[in-house]
């Protein structure tokens, strides 16, 4: 537990990093000590310590559908990048296959990218997902963006309106996760207008009518 709380030390801007490892990610060194460069999550991996910003960020829920990818692979699960402050583990129990021990590459490599749902959160952060739910995969090919997670609302529209107009107009397959990452598959200049339709959202989903601005921009086939 002592070490649990370690690894998930919140740390503010100029703090001194006492820790041991590497500066990794969010981390300067000055006169031989490691300080934060952000308001962020202290975390330890592969030697180094990184500090993961708050400002922004993804904070998972249960029953958030999200799009993950593989960082790293163990006998019994995977471990995913969700776009939190913690990376997930997924378990062998939470697929859809039937994975022997130390078999998981065969199915899921590191760089795979998957939609999958937040099945538990607990008291410490601590997130597990799942794939065993009708729609849940393994998304092959496309091209991956980030937004604000508080933006996800906006691109998505009331009743799903505003994402269901760009795939209208695009002719391209979209998924949307809760968690600011979003998967496009098209051809390239569709993917093109997909992405400038959804950074103008993203730039501007403070602003009234902008449902009519995107189906403008979409019309206008730039």
């Amino acid at each position: 537990m002592d070490e649990k709380k370690k690894v998930r030390e919140i740390v503010v801007p100029g703090e001194e990093i006492k820790q041991e490892g590497k500066p990794g990610r969010g981390v300067f060194v000055e006169n031989g000590k490691m300080y934060s460069e952000y308001l962020g999550i202290v975390e330890q991996r592969s030697g180094y310590v990184n500090v993961i910003p708050l400002s922004g960020c993804y904070i998972p829920k249960r029953g958030d559908k999200i799009i993950g990818k593989i960082v790293d692979l163990a006998p019994m699960n995977w471990v995913v990048d969700i776009n939190a402050p913690y990376y997930a583990p997924l378990h062998v129990n939470d697929v859809p296959w039937r994975v022997e021990m130390g078999d998981t590459g065969r199915y899921l490599s590191i760089g795979d990218v998957i939609l999958a749902k937040v099945s538990n959160v607990n008291e410490l952060g601590q997130v597990w997902i799942t794939m065993k739910e009708q729609g849940l995969r393994k998304l092959e090919g496309g091209h991956i963006i980030k937004i604000s997670p508080t933006k996800v609302p906006r691109v998505i529209g009331k009743s799903g309106s505003m994402i269901q107009m760009i795939k209208e107009y695009t002719n391209c397959k979209i998924y949307v996760g809760q968690n600011g990452v979003i998967w496009i598959a098209g051809s390239p200049d569709d993917i093109i207008r997909v992405i400038k339709a959804i950074r103008i959202i993203e730039s501007e989903a403070h602003i009234y009518g902008l449902t009519d601005k995107i189906k403008e921009f979409l019309e206008r086939g730039e």
